[in-house]
């Protein structure tokens, strides 16, 4: 039991050290103008993968503090102060404290939760015998991809034509529904829901702040970009399509492959215990 505390302690300290230094380096955040593109969110999944959900939220939790010290000190980007209470209080007053405290830490601390029960449902999933679920869940994941790659393929391609783009999502998901069957063929795989996981936390960051820009800043975002209120929804759509879709497969793989690995140190089937 205290071995088994010390690993955890040390396990922590770890993946807090890699997230401090991922923002405070190029290695965490891809400046794309308007936003960041961040991979900070990979530690603090595999975080809450061998942790559990409450260390998961600290690690959340400290993904979310870098991202406010960052975006208050440095200001790379347009969008700076909707993760900056110091700063949103400038722009939009005392109701941006709590507006950016919001978007800076809630949906990080989600990261280190929801990627957690997303991995415990899907084992369960893939351990049973009702095979419908099984189909749900990779017809979901299908559809999810289309829906991202037309929109990716669309954003990408400027003018392209909508018919082309929903073929190419279309065989895409296609692929992946083809993939996912075959692969969840084996009751209890690992890795198909470390994959889940890794997809689910990616998007619960984008879509979480990205909602929150549009729901609690939509005005103040589009006088910073210098565009029409109406269009800030068109240009948090191509953040989704196009950060979203990169930072989500990006964590598939490398959750994937990272916690397939550390199954050798500590058995993922161990997080049962920890709910």
């Amino acid at each position: 039991m205290k071995n088994e505390k010390t690993y955890e302690l040390v396990l922590t300290a770890l993946f807090t050290a890699i997230i401090v230094i991922m923002a405070f380096t190029p290695l965490g955040y891809i400046p794309l103008v308007v936003i960041n593109a961040t991979i900070i969110h990979i530690p603090v999944i595999l975080g809450a993968l061998f942790l559990g959900p409450k260390k998961g939220a600290f690690l959340g939790f400290v993904f979310g503090l870098t991202s406010f010290i960052n975006n208050t000190f440095k200001a790379a980007t347009a969008s700076a102060f909707v993760f900056s209470p110091v700063l949103a209080a400038n722009v939009v007053g005392v109701s941006g404290v709590f507006k950016s405290m919001y978007i800076c830490f809630v949906p990080r601390i989600l990261v280190g939760i929801v990627p957690y029960f997303v991995y415990i449902l899907i084992r369960k999933v893939l351990k049973g015998e009702q095979k419908v679920w099984r189909v749900v869940i990779n017809a979901a994941a299908a559809v999810i991809l289309f829906i991202s790659v037309r929109a990716f393929v669309n954003n990408l391609v400027k003018g392209i034509n909508g018919l082309i783009s929903t073929l190419i999502g279309l065989l895409i998901g296609v692929l992946l529904f083809i993939v996912l069957s075959l692969s969840t063929q084996k009751k209890g795989s690992a890795g198909i829901a470390l994959a889940y996981a890794g997809l689910t936390g990616a998007f619960t960051n984008t879509l979480f702040v990205m909602s929150g820009i549009f729901i609690l800043y939509k005005d103040a975002y589009a006088n910073a970009l210098g565009i029409a209120g109406d269009t800030v929804i068109d240009v948090i759509m191509g953040i989704i399509s196009f950060n979203g879709i990169v930072e989500a497969v990006v964590a598939a793989i490398i959750i994937t492959g990272v916690g397939l690995a550390l199954t050798h140190v500590k058995p993922i089937k161990e997080l049962k215990e920890k709910k």
